[in-house]
């Protein structure tokens, strides 16, 4: 394990150009990342496990697909170090690795299933967002939902594609299972010419 991590912060130190470096010149992460799960006992997992560097991540430092077994790494990563693309690279990794060990069971993103691959995978502390300073997209909210029950409001950029409750009171009364009673109704936006 000690050879990987020695062999990954080499290749991580060669001069690259920041932000617009082309894909050639960046590093080649998915070695790395086959090694770290087969580390932790997860060989099938590294077998068809992918990384790729992709350019169209703007405030994203990276993203797991478990579907694809795909790690997307935002190329502006280089400009922060060797540390900080191992430290993401770990991180999508445990998304994939609880979704592995999961199997057909519905997980949190960031629940206690990722915070123990996290451990396992050298980052036990880690903390769900970045705080890189990556630029914030400003999106408008168009869309807005409340709970029948707790009269709880959830604003949104997209609209949900499927039935969605509200967390909070399926887990105070349903244990955390799906609870039509809680599923979240549309509320009309005002338009500006509503509002006074």
């Amino acid at each position: 394990m000690k050879d990987c991590q020695l062999d990954f912060i080499e290749i991580l130190e060669r001069p690259v150009a920041p932000i617009r470096a082309a894909a050639r010149e960046l590093p080649d992460l998915e070695e790395i990342a086959r090694v770290l799960l087969r580390g932790i006992g997860c060989a099938e997992l590294a077998k068809t496990v992918r990384v790729l560097w992709h350019s169209r991540l703007r405030t994203t430092a990276g993203q797991a697909l478990y579907t694809k077994s795909l790690v997307r790494m935002n190329p502006k990563l280089v400009q922060f170090g060797a540390e900080e693309i191992d430290r993401t690279l770990r991180h999508e990794l445990a998304h994939l690795v609880a979704r592995f060990r999961a199997g057909r069971r519905r997980i949190d993103p960031h629940g206690p299933e990722w915070r123990r691959a996290c451990h396992d995978l050298g980052i036990a502390n880690e903390g769900r967002c970045h705080d890189l300073p990556l630029p914030r997209s400003r999106q408008r909210v168009r869309h807005k939902y409340r709970c029948p029950h707790c009269k709880r409001e959830y604003a949104r950029v997209r609209p949900f594609r499927r039935a969605v409750a509200c967390l909070e009171c399926c887990r105070t009364h349903s244990r955390g299972g799906y609870d039509d009673r809680f599923r979240l109704v549309k509320v009309r936006e005002p338009k500006p010419a509503d509002t006074p």
